[in-house]
């Protein structure tokens, strides 16, 4: 008698090939439902360690901030869609941005203004965070007019009558407001008001003004999608008040380089070609797109800049 082995599968082929026990028709029928079974389970076992292997990243922005939110819904597309990754965001205050990247609670973020707004988060967490570079260079904040206005300097303010002595600005306490106090200050402007309100608030005023073509001076800063909507420019400072171009800069904890190399190599590159570039996305959310929608569809019609910024 032959000897029995210790595995099933070969017992059931010994015993299909006895032509006493089964038919050759059977025998076959037999084998496929065994190599079916063993096929199931390795198909389990592989999504079952896939699932267990999903890389998961974190990325923090500003939901207040058109840019932030143009920026890092681009980049989060990217990331899911070319580097294998699942993404989270989550909104928080600049504040904790900062703290939850340092302290590994966020893996990323792509809205460090510095060397000046940011500054002073930079300075406490430089030790716990790895910069990666710009995503957008020539950031800047500062007071901003129509084109159609006559006046070209902070200066000019002092005898230009049609601005009617108000400065429209944005949150009480932010950058461009604490700086703001201080131009009209530096430069003698007596008299003038800076009206605090919110984002949403001044370009509601703005968009009046527009419409009327009518003289505003409004706090603001590029990149910003109303540049893509009107013909807006940025007042001379020549005292400096507001201070020199900043950079938007990719920041993220010190264990994403082991976590997530390749996104790394991402962040490395990165880079907005232009506030024009940039401002198709932020217009477009401004316009009714959801920020995923107007990343996605971005994306797509942009193959070679995503292909650069994903290149070996």
């Amino acid at each position: 008698m032959r000897a029995k082995r210790g595995c099933a599968l070969e017992n059931n082929v010994d015993e299909a090939r006895q032509p006493s026990v089964q038919t050759s028709g059977e025998a076959t029928m037999m084998m496929r439902k065994i190599l079916g079974a063993g096929a199931a389970l390795v198909l389990a076992v592989s999504s079952t360690l896939a699932i267990a292997e999903t890389k998961t990243l974190t990325i923090g922005y500003v939901e207040g901030w058109s840019d932030s939110v143009a920026t890092t819904f681009v980049a989060s597309e990217v990331i899911k869609q070319k580097l294998g990754y699942d993404v989270k965001l989550q909104s928080v205050a600049a504040g904790i941005m900062w703290q939850a990247v340092a302290t590994d609670k966020l893996d990323l973020m792509l809205s460090a203004w510095l060397p000046g707004t940011h500054g002073e988060y930079y300075t406490k967490y430089k030790d716990q965070v790895v910069n990666y570079g710009p995503n957008f260079k020539d950031a800047k904040i500062g007071l901003i007019v129509p084109e159609y206005v006559k006046a070209k300097t902070i200066e000019d303010l002092k005898t230009d009558a049609s601005f009617n002595k108000k400065i429209t600005g944005i949150d009480a306490g932010s950058g461009v407001m604490l700086k703001t106090d201080q131009a009209i200050k530096d430069y003698g402007l007596d008299g003038y008001k800076l009206q605090a309100s919110s984002g949403a608030g001044m370009i509601a005023e703005l968009t009046r003004a527009e419409k009327a073509q009518k003289a505003i001076v409004v706090t603001g800063w590029v990149p910003h999608w109303m540049f893509a909507k009107w013909k807006l420019r940025f007042l001379e400072d020549p005292k400096g008040v507001y201070g020199a171009a900043e950079t938007v800069d990719n920041v993220a904890s010190l264990g994403l380089e082991k976590k997530a190399p390749e996104v790394v190599a991402f962040l490395k590159k990165f880079q907005w070609a232009s506030k024009d570039e940039i401002g198709e996305v932020m217009l477009a959310i401004q316009d009714g797109a959801k920020p995923e929608a107007a990343a996605k569809d971005w994306v797509a019609k942009h193959p070679d800049r995503v292909a650069a910024w994903t290149a070996k």
